[in-house]
């Protein structure tokens, strides 16, 4: 069964005309008392709108001052960072990540920790404007242990090629051995032993001043790493 469809046809006659005529008339009418109660309504609620935008510009605007003092009080905080040896050892590994990651902050990095499982040989990614991107690989031990080679052969192999690191340093509150020394040295694999993290982190000499770090020279990033690799 087809449906039948509303067709609208023109009014005929003068009696349908003069119909049309009065509805148009009405709906009109109707438009014109809606746009009139509306507007009276919103004059009349205008102060309470007024009111509300402006308390929320207000509590936005706090918001932002809020989070600048923030801001401010934890860099004053940092740039006073002093982290004694004890307090090193008493940490767990991630504490001690951590604790390196805020003192790259307060020497001027933006920095992040990023040490978990399979890493590879990043545990704090920091990048300065001067130095360009340094990655930290972090050696933890309750128990003064040595950090040996094996260690500064995993850090030259995935420093540059895996995290473009321009700097890569391994940084223990233990010792290093003689051996790992001289072989970060001649692959520019930068370390801090026990004693250097007492200077960088009680004494608070920044780590660039404390390793010499050279500024970039506007090289690819891992280039001098991947270059120690292949000597």
């Amino acid at each position: 069964m087809r449906r039948s469809r509303l067709k609208l046809r023109a009014p005929r006659g003068r009696g349908e005309q003069l119909a049309a005529v009065v509805v148009m008339a009405a709906a009109g009418w109707m438009l014109l008392r809606t746009a009139a109660v509306l507007g009276h309504a919103a004059a009349c609620a205008w102060p309470l709108t007024a009111a509300l935008a402006a308390a929320a510009l207000g509590y936005g605007v706090w918001r932002i001052v809020r989070a600048a003092a923030a801001r401010r009080a934890k860099t004053v905080m940092l740039a006073r960072l002093r982290i004694t040896l004890e307090e090193c050892d008493a940490m767990d590994d991630r504490q001690f990540e951590y604790a390196l990651r805020d003192l790259l902050i307060r020497d001027g990095f933006h920095a992040r920790q990023v040490g978990r499982a399979g890493d590879q040989g990043a545990d704090v990614i920091a990048e300065h404007r001067r130095l360009g991107r340094l990655v930290v690989q972090a050696k933890h031990t309750k128990v003064a242990a040595r950090v040996g080679s094996h260690v500064m052969y995993q850090v030259n192999g995935t420093a540059g090629p895996v995290h473009h690191a321009d700097i890569a340093v391994v940084v223990t509150n233990g010792h290093i051995t003689r051996d790992a020394k001289t072989w970060g040295q001649r692959h520019h694999i930068h370390w801090v032993d026990r004693d250097r993290l007492g200077q960088w982190a009680q004494d608070g000499i920044p780590l660039h001043q404390l390793l010499r770090l050279p500024a970039r020279r506007g090289r690819r990033k891992g280039a001098g790493l991947a270059r120690g690799a292949a000597s």
